[in-house]
């Protein structure tokens, strides 16, 4: 029998052969390809991490019932604000800074919303009386208005957090209760933000501040807060973040250290020659001179804790990149209240339907992209913060949500912006204040400042260049210009569904005259002798000074 050898086909080996190369070149690209997708990957997350890095921390610093001239800078020289001073001279200061509203809430919405007050419907502070449920013998019922920061909306923490922002906030909130708490609307940190409008316990521990825990009998909260916001800020380390500090001061109630209330006692200028440091303005005293001591030393408190968070952004050594903004929420409280400030040469204060009332510090500053002592004379306004701090951290704009605000960066960074000069700001607040302010809307085109009263429809004109205690009514001289900007305020108001005051059928003339009538002699009388008595040398307002201590 014959034995074959078996032999393999040459042309299957070749095609073997053929097949292996062809699995190694494969084999070879398909590894390149996995290893130049991982290196992109990685390039990717890497510029991704820069990016994010690159991105400009943000410290936002509110404070409330903050007049314009309660600052060293701004003209007072009674005050002593060296950290508010040096914030300023940082970066850019703008010469004509405004709240949204002449109290609070309606403001601290306006800046988390980048919308005018009566686009987004919280026009008084929350917890106001309205409608028939107030009851003061006024002509007029308060409208109605949102007790809440409304959920649908996305307000500037939850943009910058949709981006990758760390968010921290610490002190008053005032924008709801408990559905409506700064964690409900973007912020990942609560440090003292809740319902309530004025701290609950006052200035010093034990506070009794249901998100907060209690310091140390005599601790100062407005300390406290700053040195929260600073632990926050020397926390962080490669995740951008926005941290806003709203101090609950200098609202009331009005409290210092006995050390400080000294200080300023021995420092405070001479009375008045006349001894009135009030004056009546159509319905209650304002003041006219800074010289409260307690006041005065609740300022300088603000100031060190305000020193402290600089203190530790510069110590973070990202200073140069991160944007610092310093404003407030409504004027100086010269009327009602506390009567604790002047906002000379600006007429009236808080609650108040003039500048006193609407003016705020307006200080942004970012070393690597603002000049130092830098100003601008461009009107701008609290809602504006929010399209600015996305423009400056290079994110996209909302302009569907901030529909009110405008941008400032190309301002901040190349110089004034003619095409804010344009614009009108425009403030509604159908409501009567504590502080003597009327229900009334305002506008200011340009230099000029209309109010339009809805009492009586009538109509004021100043131009504040010219007349910044606006005390030379224009309107009966400029009839053209008073019918043009009212048209375009009321417009707006139609435009937004705002809401109005209506008549109240129980108001008496007679008891309503009688109740000025009050405010215009025995109170004056009371309040004089209880402001003076303050800066004599025996004066105490009770008998522990509230067991503060000087920290």
């Amino acid at each position: 029998m014959r034995h074959f050898t078996s032999r393999s086909n040459p042309f299957s080996r070749r095609s073997d052969c053929l097949e292996t190369a062809a699995i190694r070149l494969f084999s070879a690209r398909l590894s390149v390809l996995l290893w130049t997708l991982v290196v992109t990957l990685a390039f990717l997350s890497a510029a991704k991490t820069n990016a994010e890095e690159a991105r400009p921390n943000v410290v936002l610093i509110l404070v409330d019932d903050l007049g314009l001239h309660d600052i060293g800078i701004e003209g007072s020289k009674f005050h002593q604000t060296p950290h508010i001073d040096a914030l300023a001279k940082r970066g850019m200061r703008f010469t004509a800074g405004y709240a949204n509203c002449r109290v609070c809430s309606p403001s601290r919405a306006s800046i988390q919303l980048g919308q005018f007050t009566a686009r987004h419907g919280i026009t008084d502070w929350i917890g106001a009386a309205s409608g028939e449920k107030f009851n003061r013998g006024d002509e007029l019922l308060p409208a109605e208005y949102v007790h809440e920061l409304p959920a649908a909306d996305v307000t500037l923490p939850e943009a910058l957090r949709e981006a990758g922002y760390q968010t921290f906030f610490a002190g008053k909130w005032h924008l709801g209760g408990d559905d409506s708490m700064p964690t409900d609307h973007g912020f990942n940190i609560n440090i003292g933000g809740h319902h309530r409008g004025s701290p609950p316990g006052g200035f010093f521990a034990p506070y009794n501040n249901p998100v907060m825990e209690s310091g140390p009998d005599g601790e100062s909260l407005t300390r406290r807060l700053g040195k929260e916001t600073a632990s926050f800020i020397e926390g962080q380390d490669d995740q951008p973040y926005f941290a806003m500090l709203s101090f609950y001061a200098v609202h009331g109630p009005i409290q210092t250290t006995q050390e400080l209330w000294q200080k300023y006692r021995e420092s405070a200028p001479a009375p008045p020659a006349d001894g009135n440091r009030f004056m009546i303005d159509r319905t209650l005293p304002v003041r006219q001179i800074q010289d409260n001591p307690v006041y005065a030393g609740m300022m300088e408190t603000l100031d060190d804790a305000v020193g402290d968070v600089m203190a530790a952004i510069e110590a973070s050594g990202k200073a140069d990149n991160t944007l610092v903004i310093f404003t407030g929420d409504n004027g100086g409280v010269s009327s009602g209240d506390a009567y604790s400030t002047s906002n000379l040469p600006h007429r009236g204060g808080k609650g108040r339907q003039w500048e006193g009332g609407l003016r705020e510090p307006y200080y942004v500053s970012m070393p690597a992209s603002i000049a130092a002592e830098s100003t601008c004379d461009v009107p701008v306004i609290g809602s504006d913060l929010y399209p600015t701090i996305l423009d400056v951290c290079d994110l996209p704009l909302r302009p569907q949500q901030h529909i009110d605000g405008r941008s400032l960066e190309t301002v901040l960074t190349d110089g004034e912006d003619q095409s804010l000069e344009q614009r009108s700001l425009i403030w509604h607040y159908p409501h009567y204040g504590n502080q003597g302010g009327d229900p009334s809307s305002v506008i200011r085109t340009g230099d000029y400042k209309l109010i339009h009263y809805h009492l009586d429809s009538h109509d004021e004109l100043y131009h504040l260049p010219t007349d910044i205690g606006e005390q030379n009514d224009l309107a009966a001289e400029q009839p053209e210009r008073v019918a043009s900007m009212r048209k375009e305020l009321l417009a707006y108001l139609e435009s937004v569904n705002a809401k109005f005051p209506q008549p109240d059928p129980r108001f008496d003339a007679e008891k309503a005259k009688q109740r000025w009538a009050r405010a215009h002699g025995p109170s004056k009388d009371r309040l004089e002798k209880r402001e003076a008595a303050m800066l004599e040398p025996n004066w105490q307002p009770n008998k522990d000074w509230w067991g503060s201590t000087v920290d």
